[in-house]
């Protein structure tokens, strides 16, 4: 079975294993290395990945899915985080489902925006807070969302 990782994808994930304390500390970080070539890691994607770690798809699949910022399916150009644990999180969140029109999970018909929940960004005294792409913007509110959306063409 032919493995579709490219060569420049197999130096990194190598650098990164030789590194790595563990085969799973390595995959982590392989898991990144694939969705920064590919914007998300497929199904595909996975299995290349453990055979060239020598471990199972299975196991590669429970570590993504364990880690929320690895994407197993096609993710828009800008990926806003939001935290679902803080007061005042709520009001964010249907702000930007109201100006974007998608809900948690979905990603706008432009491909511009995907909007995911996620447990923390460490910044609760100064929630509510949203990450986009990797930009984080604290004490966000309804009014200040637009502001914040355009700088992401």
């Amino acid at each position: 079975n032919q493995s579709m990782l490219s060569a420049e994808e197999k130096k990194e994930i190598d650098r990164e294993l030789a590194h790595s304390p563990t085969r799973q500390a390595a995959c982590i970080e392989g898991m990144k290395i694939v969705q920064r070539h590919r914007g998300w890691v497929s199904d595909e994607a996975i299995r290349d990945l453990a055979a060239h770690l020598q471990m199972s798809a299975e196991d590669l699949d429970g570590v993504a899915t364990f880690y929320n910022v690895i994407f197993r399916r096609p993710v828009g150009r800008h990926v806003i985080f939001y935290c679902d644990r803080i007061m005042g999180y709520n009001a964010v969140k249907e702000a930007i489902q109201r100006r974007l029109g998608i809900q948690p999970g979905e990603t706008t018909k432009d491909g511009r925006f995907t909007l995911l929940p996620i447990q923390c960004l460490g910044a609760c005294d100064r929630a509510p807070a949203i990450m986009v792409d990797r930009d984080q913007h604290m004490d966000v509110t309804p009014e200040t969302i637009e502001k914040i959306l355009e700088r992401y063409p």
